[in-house]
């Protein structure tokens, strides 16, 4: 072989070969490090809109009903108008853009004008004070982001949206393992072997930029309490039950409002959203009265609480905070539930404190946040994998799992299908079926 046939060969391969594959890298490189930056952004400016629906709550108690109503109504008239994929949490419009063949319809539902809607909508929801998580809208623009990104390699575009969603979850938590789990379990429910490694560095460029920024940290800080193997471990099975059937209940009424009620409610829903909005709410501000304002926003404060042992919360807040997050995701607005989901979880822990006062409120509340979560999306390895990260609890690693997988099944007797791929088929089933890839529309039936 001469050095001209070899220069050429050379030439060759690094024009087709290298460059392509490391441009695709590059890629997910740049993308990692934008979703975790944009997730930052997102968790300091929902904060700040918390705060600030706060300092009026607390000066003006009866301001919700007011301000609470009619944003809702407002937020829900500027969706429907201008961001109309941009309503409830993010991630089954996520799920259901990487089931699309067709660009046009994906983009519909995972552009950067969504994504930044969602921004906007989600925190002035959080002003108004809904009761709303940031960790599912920043999977939405985690997967906007990778999606516009993906016009330089556009045979890419399903593994990008999951690297999205898995980088928007682990810079959102703090949690990179339970990014990628989560981009397994719940996003794709496979593990694609060709697209692992580049999802992985994805997850890692998000969670270093978030820890840039941020530094290192436990979403929910430490908890050292144990539960040694003994009597106690009644409580794991208490809470997978309870939390299991809380979390389907939970999941059928989101499920049941989006397909629509039967009868004079459904139709009046329907034909006008906008006042169905507004009745949330007020009906939230009502849940917010009834629990003297812990109800309102992500729930993070009280979870936190709940888990140190310093909680002066009544026994109302879990079921309380259940309606106001029903309340707040059938209303159409955008918001995620993870947040309150675990809030919510807490909240039962605290509950069944009073049964089992020999367990520390802490572990049941662990518990409880893990069992209810996997009752919510049914997604057991997700669920546990989160709350044991959020925590740092290495000791309860296998009460949680139990709790969860028994939420699991409990969940199931209640509702047939996780939150997030149910909701999802409704933007599926908008679609032409010539753009649905096969296997959607075998569970579309």
């Amino acid at each position: 072989m001469t050095a001209r046939h070899l220069t050429r060969r050379l030439h060759l391969g690094l024009r087709y070969i290298w460059w392509p594959r490391w441009r695709r890298r590059s890629l997910f490189l740049v993308g990692g490090l934008t979703v975790g930056g944009l997730a930052v952004a997102l968790a300091l400016l929902s904060d700040r809109a918390q705060l600030l629906f706060q300092a009026v709550y607390q000066r003006y108690p009866q301001a919700p009903f007011l301000i609470t109503p009619l944003g809702f109504g407002a937020i829900a008239w500027l969706t429907r108008r201008l961001f109309p994929s941009a309503q409830g949490s993010g991630i089954p419009q996520v799920i259901a853009a990487r089931q699309l063949v067709d660009v046009t319809a994906r983009r519909s539902l995972v552009s950067v004008r969504i994504a930044m809607g969602k921004i906007l909508l989600l925190l002035l929801g959080l002003m108004c004070g809904a009761s709303s998580g940031r960790e599912g809208p920043t999977v939405q623009v985690g997967a906007a982001t990778m999606f516009a990104l993906g016009r330089l390699a556009p045979h890419r575009q399903p593994g990008l949206l999951l690297a999205g969603s898995a980088a928007g979850v682990a810079a959102a938590f703090n949690a990179p393992l339970a990014g990628i789990i989560f981009g397994i379990e719940e996003m794709s429910r496979s593990f694609e072997a060709r697209a692992s490694g580049l999802i992985i560095g994805t997850v890692v460029a998000a969670g270093l930029t978030s820890l840039a920024i941020l530094g290192d940290y436990t979403y929910f800080g430490t908890t050292p309490a144990t539960l040694p193997i003994g009597p106690q471990w009644i409580a794991v099975v208490i809470a997978g039950v309870v939390s299991g059937l809380a979390g389907g209940l939970f999941s059928r009424i989101l499920i049941a409002v989006s397909r629509g009620l039967p009868g004079r409610i459904g139709r009046w829903i329907k034909a006008y959203p906008v006042a169905f909005a507004a009745a949330c709410g007020l009906a939230l501000a009502f849940c917010g009265a009834a629990a003297h304002g812990s109800v309102f926003g992500t729930g993070y404060e009280q979870t936190q609480d709940i888990l140190r042992g310093h909680s002066q919360l009544s026994a109302l807040f879990g079921p309380l905070k259940l309606i106001a997050t029903a309340l707040s995701s059938v209303s159409g607005i955008p918001g995620g539930i993870f947040s309150p989901s675990l809030a919510v979880g807490a909240g039962i822990g605290l509950d069944i404190h009073w049964l089992l006062p020999d367990v520390p409120v802490g572990v049941l509340a662990i518990l409880c946040m893990a069992a209810y979560l996997a009752g919510v999306v049914q997604a057991p390895i997700t669920s546990f994998v989160i709350v044991s990260e959020m925590t740092e609890n290495h000791a309860l690693v296998i009460p949680i799992m139990l709790a969860a997988l028994i939420a699991n099944a409990t969940s199931k007797l209640v509702c047939g299908q996780g939150v997030y791929h149910a909701l999802s088929q409704r933007f599926l089933g908008a679609g032409d079926e010539s753009s649905i890839e096969p296997s959607a529309l075998r569970r579309l039936g």
